[in-house]
């Protein structure tokens, strides 16, 4: 998919949300903005998914956080590990309550038991 054909689809998939979409329609004129967040995905690394937070493949938001927990609730299946369960924790960084709870529906969603702590 090209940079314009993922930003269309995120503005007219049933699958986002109305605020991501009212986010996008801000930058619509703005096409070097559009090719940050959406040239390439988000990705793992040794810190963890980390980002700015913003609507966009390659931004911190709901949708990249479920993508990369179903990555590896997939790999704990395959490995028939799904029976020990995932800790989960949150600290003070905007909105990483939110997004721990999210990671823990995923997992559960794949009937991966979940153990969710705060460090706050």
């Amino acid at each position: 998919m090209t940079v314009e054909e993922r930003y269309q689809y995120w503005l007219t998939s049933p699958t986002f949300d109305e605020a991501t979409k009212e986010e996008l329609r801000a930058i619509k004129d703005d096409p070097q903005e559009i090719a940050e967040r959406f040239t390439g995905d988000l990705e793992f690394g040794t810190g963890g998914l980390r980002g700015v937070i913003g609507a966009g493949t390659n931004r911190m938001n709901t949708y990249t956080v479920r993508k990369a927990t179903q990555g590896i609730a997939n790999y704990i299946l395959k490995q028939g590990l799904e029976k020990k369960g995932v800790a989960i924790s949150f600290d003070s960084r905007r909105r990483s309550p939110e997004f721990a709870d999210e990671t823990a529906r995923c997992f559960c969603a794949n009937g991966i038991p979940i153990y969710i702590f705060s460090v706050l």
